[in-house]
């Protein structure tokens, strides 16, 4: 059984090359909120409509403190189609080992089709400011999944 990370619990820290072929650490991040989501695989339907519901609702993320960052195992290049194809303004980084996926608990045992098979489990995840989870969800829906997530962070009237 994979790792599952609770609020409270310290966010495992990462650096990983996005999109544009910088480096990105959690780290460098700190005193801001961070949304971290995980997804299978750029410019697949659901990830790219969950990659353009956070590309429609960053600047109302930004503007409320936070940042976001979408990590899947694809190389830099691909993301960076993914960015260029959809318009994307959200950073997009690449785990191409995994090891980001599994310490957040994003990797492992999940159905699909109906089948158990081993792959990204679509997640997400907020980082408060002092570097913990605040919040931490698992198997999460691709579409309706960001309009949800700012209803929890009482992001809509």
């Amino acid at each position: 059984m994979s790792v599952r990370l609770s609020p409270g619990d310290p966010a495992p820290d990462f650096t990983l090359t996005s999109d544009a072929g910088t480096e990105v650490s959690l780290a460098d991040l700190r005193g801001r909120k961070v949304i971290v989501y995980f997804y299978p695989a750029a410019m697949t339907p659901g990830c790219t409509k969950q990659a353009c519901d956070f590309t429609d609702s960053l600047s109302s993320l930004q503007a409320a403190g936070y940042e976001v960052l979408g990590i899947s195992p694809d190389k830099p290049e691909k993301l960076a189609k993914f960015r260029e194809r959809d318009g994307l303004t959200i950073t997009l980084l690449s785990d191409p080992d995994k090891s980001v996926l599994a310490a957040y608990g994003a990797f492992g045992e999940k159905k699909l089709y109906g089948k158990v098979v081993e792959g990204v489990i679509r997640s997400t995840f907020v980082v408060d400011e002092d570097g913990a989870i605040e919040v931490a969800q698992y198997n999460v829906k691709a579409t309706g999944h960001v309009a949800k997530l700012r209803k929890d962070l009482g992001l809509d009237a």
